[in-house]
C-alpha cells in the first residue's frame, strides 16, 4: 500500500511537471511572436506588406500611405509623411497639403512647384513607402471573413481565395460587390461557377480600396 501511495504521488508530479514545461514553453512561443499574436487579434489580415511598396503611376494615395519625400543635397527637406484622415500631408516650407485621390505624378508637380521658390533647381522625387490605405472586406460564407490589408491589384477570385474559400453553404452564384463611390453604391454581380468555368470574366473585376464582397 506504501509503495502503490509513492508510485501514486510520482505520477501527480510527473503531471504537473509536464503542464509546467507545457505551459512555459507557450509563454517562450507567445513572446517569441508579439506582432503576430497582435495582428491576430487586430482582425486585419496582411495579404504581402512588403518594407517598400511597388506602385503604379496611377495608383490613387489614401489615408494612411506612408509617403518619402526626398529633395536632393537637401537633408531638411528629406523626410515621410503620413497621410492624414483628412488626406493631408504637411511638409517643411510648403506647409500642408492635399495627397488622398490623386496620383504621385500629380502630387510632386504641385511639390516641386511650390519648393522651387526657395530650391528652384533641386530634384524632388516621391515615393509611397508603405500603402496602409488598401482595405477591403470579405463577408458572409467564407472560411475567414474580414477586413484585409492589401499592397497590390486583386480581383474577386483572389480576395475570396485570400478569406479563405466559400465554405460549403455559400451560394456560389450569389456573390455580389458593394462598391461606394462618393454618394453613390454600386453593386456588381459576381457568379462562381460562371467565372471559374470560363464564362462571364468580365464579373472577375479588379477591386477598388474600399469595396465589400458579400457571399450569402
Amino acid at each position: 500500500m506504501w509503495c502503490r501511495g509513492e508510485a501514486a504521488k510520482q505520477n501527480g508530479w510527473d503531471a504537473v511537471k509536464k503542464s509546467i514545461l507545457c505551459m512555459a514553453v507557450w509563454l517562450a512561443l507567445a513572446g517569441a511572436f508579439p506582432a503576430a499574436a497582435a495582428d491576430g487579434l487586430s482582425g486585419d489580415r496582411m495579404a504581402g506588406q512588403p518594407e517598400s511598396a511597388v506602385v503604379s503611376a496611377d495608383y490613387l494615395i489614401g489615408p494612411g500611405d506612408i509617403i518619402e519625400i526626398s529633395v536632393w543635397k537637401e537633408e531638411a527637406l528629406t523626410k515621410a509623411v503620413v497621410v492624414l484622415p483628412d488626406g493631408r500631408i504637411s511638409f517643411p516650407l510648403i506647409g500642408e497639403i492635399q495627397a488622398a485621390g490623386r496620383t504621385l505624378p500629380d502630387l510632386k508637380q504641385e511639390i516641386v512647384t511650390k519648393i522651387a521658390k526657395y530650391a528652384p533647381k533641386e530634384e524632388v522625387n516621391l515615393e509611397v513607402k508603405q500603402v496602409n490605405s488598401m482595405f477591403l472586406y470579405v463577408i458572409g460564407r467564407v472560411n475567414q471573413p474580414g477586413r484585409f490589408s492589401l499592397n497590390t491589384n486583386v480581383n474577386v477570385l483572389q480576395a475570396l481565395s485570400i478569406a479563405g474559400g466559400l465554405n460549403p453553404f455559400a451560394k456560389r452564384n450569389q456573390i455580389k460587390v458593394f462598391r461606394q463611390e462618393g454618394a453613390r453604391t454600386t453593386i456588381l454581380k459576381f457568379s462562381y461557377d460562371d467565372v471559374t468555368d470560363g464564362e462571364k470574366l468580365e464579373q472577375n473585376i479588379t477591386l477598388k480600396r474600399g469595396d465589400v464582397i458579400v457571399v450569402p
